[in-house]
């Protein structure tokens, strides 16, 4: 798999949208286990110590529903308990938009774009998450082809 594409693709939408985070968390090949692969913005290294299980986290969530999420005022408002969004919490973010990444029909990723501050992400940016989301799909159906990371 091409990496430096899809942190490529990741560092674009840094650059055209306003957001401080992007990440993408893909499930396991085998089992329910989701786990944060590629972060630019990042403030740590901790997101790649970061496994949730499917229906978890952000991430679980928008692979269980197939459905963006948004966030805007973590951790007042959000989807669960603060503890059950590890990446909001790993990387201080308050705020956070996330598309699914699907595969042959299935969401089976995340991209996960994030501010530090309370933000409101507008429809131009919905949209430019979307399709650099779209992007990554084709970067990682070699992902799933080849059999997982």
């Amino acid at each position: 798999m091409d990496d430096q594409s899809i942190v490529g693709e990741c560092k674009n939408l840094l650059s055209e949208i306003s957001c401080d985070f992007v990440g993408v968390a893909l499930q396991d090949e085998k089992g329910l286990n989701i786990r944060w692969h590629y972060a630019v913005g990042n403030a740590n290294e901790k997101y790649r110590l970061i496994t949730v299980r499917f229906g978890k986290g952000i991430a679980g969530k928008v692979i269980s529903s197939g459905s963006p999420i948004m966030i805007e005022d973590f951790p007042n408002i959000s989807y669960g308990k603060p503890l059950e969004q590890p990446i909001m919490l790993a990387e201080n973010l308050v705020s956070s938009y996330a598309v699914p990444l699907f595969f042959n029909g299935a969401p089976k990723g995340v991209l996960l774009v994030g501010n530090r501050q309370k933000h409101l992400y507008t429809v131009e940016d919905q949209n430019k998450v979307r399709e650099a989301a779209s992007s990554l799909e084709k970067i990682l159906i070699l992902h799933f082809a080849s059999g997982g990371l």
